[in-house]
C-alpha cells in the first residue's frame, strides 16, 4: 500500500497499479486504485527541476528558453544541411550541460559559446553566420579574424590526423 490521498473519498491509502515513463522518460505515470472505495485515478510523479535563468549581457535576467537557441540556429543554417532534430539535439545538450554543471543561474555568452563550440563540428558556414550575429562584428576585419580562426583549426586538425 502506497500513501496517497483518493481524490473521490480522501482515504490515504492506495495501490499503485501500473507505472509507466511517459514525457521520454522525464515523468512517471502511475494508476491508482483507492483501497477504501476502490476508484481508480491517475497520478504522474516528475522531477522538480530548478529554473534555469539566463544572466543577459546588461544584467537583466530571464528564463532559459531552449526555443530561443533552436531560432538562433535556424537562421544560421538556412539553406545549410543541418536538420531541425540536429538543432534540437544541440540546444538540449546546452540545456543539459548547464543542469549537469549545477547552474541555477548562466550566462547568456556562455550559452552563445556553447552553441558556437556544438555548431563548429555540424556545419561550418553555419558556425560563421551564428558568429557574425552573436559575436556583433562591426567591420570586415573581425569576420575576417573569425575565419582565420577557423582556418587554424582545420589545419591543425589537418596535421594530427
Amino acid at each position: 500500500m502506497k500513501s496517497m490521498r483518493c481524490p473521490y473519498c480522501g482515504y490515504e491509502e492506495t495501490r499503485v497499479l501500473d507505472t509507466r515513463p511517459t514525457l521520454e522518460g522525464r515523468s512517471i505515470r502511475r494508476r491508482r486504485e483507492c483501497a477504501h472505495c476502490g476508484r481508480r485515478f491517475t497520478t504522474f510523479e516528475t522531477i522538480e527541476a530548478l529554473p534555469l535563468v539566463v544572466i543577459k549581457q546588461d544584467g537583466s535576467r530571464e528564463p532559459f528558453d531552449k526555443e530561443k537557441i533552436i531560432r538562433g540556429l535556424m537562421r544560421a543554417s538556412v539553406k545549410r544541411p543541418v536538420s531541425l532534430e540536429t538543432m534540437q539535439a544541440i540546444a538540449d545538450l546546452i540545456e543539459r550541460e548547464a543542469r549537469g554543471a549545477g547552474l541555477s543561474e548562466i550566462p547568456s555568452t556562455e550559452i552563445g559559446e556553447a552553441v558556437l563550440k556544438h555548431l563548429l563540428s555540424v556545419d561550418e558556414v553555419a558556425y560563421v553566420r551564428f558568429a557574425s550575429v552573436y559575436r556583433q562584428f562591426s567591420d570586415v576585419h573581425g569576420f575576417m579574424k573569425e575565419l582565420e580562426g577557423l582556418l587554424k583549426r582545420q589545419s591543425e586538425q589537418s596535421g594530427k590526423n
